[in-house]
């Protein structure tokens, strides 16, 4: 009989040998479900010691009813579906893996400007439409841009440390929780909000989802823009005021869009962006590599074999 249970709420990777490996180094046995609502998740944690969350719901009303679990390891980076308060209030440890895919999202990111620079999506449907010297219209070079990261975060830093060597003329960094000193450092230039908006000719987006960050970019932000300006967004679509970019992409307000994360997903067939030339699309897979995959479930399972054995996780969001 095993020392403990562990259990995954839902089932988005649909194997899990890494994770019950792992696991044995304390004797708990991996349960897989793949829960939707609260009573399933309810459900699902009955009897759970720990619990490898994905994007189940996990809110307080969940939570205050967990009478064995003692550590919920998220993963990934956000937490915006599971109530930190209510863990701590719970003695329930909160974990996840925040360093796992800060490489892989900010390698997207540099595909989507230069896919957003050269229009790469666009020519390559119009090629398969039987076009052919498409032109050269919003075709840009990347020397000589002003680049605005939001956000110097992990893959803020990353984007910034894979971008020094295109000659780009300026580096805007904006994060008023990051000293300038740290930023002066990387050679980047410390910008307030506004500069970073409207100085910019590549806006390359790096923060979490909040209540501060939620429709950060907004119908006012992209009248502040570059009439060129491109927007990329790899962290969370919330971030983004939908309508207001649909409508600024659609009035030519802004050259491009590269987003790989929306503020519905997967998008909906009648979403005014899949109609659109001057975006590009991925589907929420900046973090989705094979390396990074391996590394996102080891962190998460090590997370909870060292609650299970007496420890801390070693990233703990919720200390108490």
């Amino acid at each position: 009989m095993s020392n403990f249970r562990v259990i995954v709420t839902d089932d988005r990777h649909g194997e899990y040998s890494i994770e019950k490996d792992i696991l044995k180094e304390c004797g708990a046995e991996l349960e897989i479900f793949d829960c939707r609502t609260e009573a399933e998740v309810l459900d699902a944690c009955s009897g759970a010691d720990g619990v490898l969350l994905n994007l189940a719901p996990m809110s307080k009303d969940v939570i205050k009813k967990l009478d064995t679990v003692r550590v919920i390891s998220r993963y990934g980076v956000g937490y915006d579906n599971v109530d930190p308060a209510a863990c701590t209030e719970r003695g329930i440890y909160l974990s996840n893996v925040p360093d796992y895919c800060f490489e892989d999202v900010s390698d997207l990111a540099v595909a989507h400007i230069f896919s957003s620079l050269r229009q790469l999506s666009h020519r390559d449907r119009m090629i398969r439409n039987g076009e052919w010297n498409i032109g050269r219209k919003n075709n840009t070079r990347i020397r000589g841009k002003v680049l605005a990261i939001i956000g110097y975060g992990r893959s803020g830093r990353c984007l910034h440390r894979k971008m020094s060597a295109m000659g780009l003329s300026r580096v805007l960094v904006y994060d008023p929780y990051v000293h300038e000193e740290e930023i002066r450092i990387n050679q980047g230039e410390p910008a307030d909000f506004s500069t970073a908006v409207t100085e910019a000719d590549i806006i390359s987006i790096h923060v979490p989802l909040s209540t501060e960050t939620l429709g950060l970019f907004s119908e006012k932000e992209f009248r502040m823009m570059k009439p060129g300006a491109i927007i990329i967004n790899t962290s969370r679509g919330g971030i983004i005021e939908h309508q207001s970019l649909v409508e600024a992409l659609t009035q030519n307000r802004i050259a491009f869009a590269g987003l790989d994360t929306h503020h519905i997903e997967p998008l909906p067939a009648d979403d005014p962006l899949l109609q659109l030339s001057n975006c590009v699309l991925s589907d929420h897979c900046g973090y989705n590599t094979v390396e990074g995959f391996v590394e996102l479930k080891s962190k998460a399972a090590k997370n909870i074999v060292k609650v299970l054995t007496g420890g801390v996780p070693d990233y703990w969001l919720n200390p108490f």
